[in-house]
């Protein structure tokens, strides 16, 4: 049998989370085997999973935005959005948010200090 894929995928044993349904769906599942294009993941039962997911991987903390390409049984296999056609999805876990919007917040925090300082100086100016 010819391989199709990409690029060569390795045997594991890695614990995973697809989530859909915005986030709202979550189902745990085992990454049998694994590369940089796609994945074998097997379900603990047949549920009917949507063509496109996001696969959280435990054990490297990262979510993946994740294209069924077969179904058999309780397995699936999926091809991840190449980086080069999508915007980076590492905002999408809630740490990658919350950091994002800390930061957001302290560059807000200095903007309004610098700003209430120039008030203040308009103000003695003016006096």
């Amino acid at each position: 049998m010819n391989e199709r894929r990409q690029s060569p995928r390795r045997k594991s044993l890695l614990r995973g989370c697809i989530y859909f349904n915005n986030r709202r769906s979550a189902f745990d599942c085992l990454i049998r085997d694994i590369s940089t294009t796609g994945a074998r993941l097997i379900l603990s039962e047949t549920i009917n999973v949507p063509d496109i997911v996001d696969l959280y991987v435990a054990q490297k903390d990262e979510t993946v935005r994740a294209h069924v390409q077969w179904r058999r049984g309780d397995q699936v296999g999926v091809a991840f959005e190449s980086a080069a056609a999508a915007p980076p999805r590492s905002g999408d876990d809630l740490a990658g948010r919350v950091e994002k919007l800390e930061a957001e917040v302290a560059a807000l925090k200095k903007m309004l200090k610098r700003l209430k300082a120039e008030v203040a100086s308009d103000a003695e100016d003016a006096a």
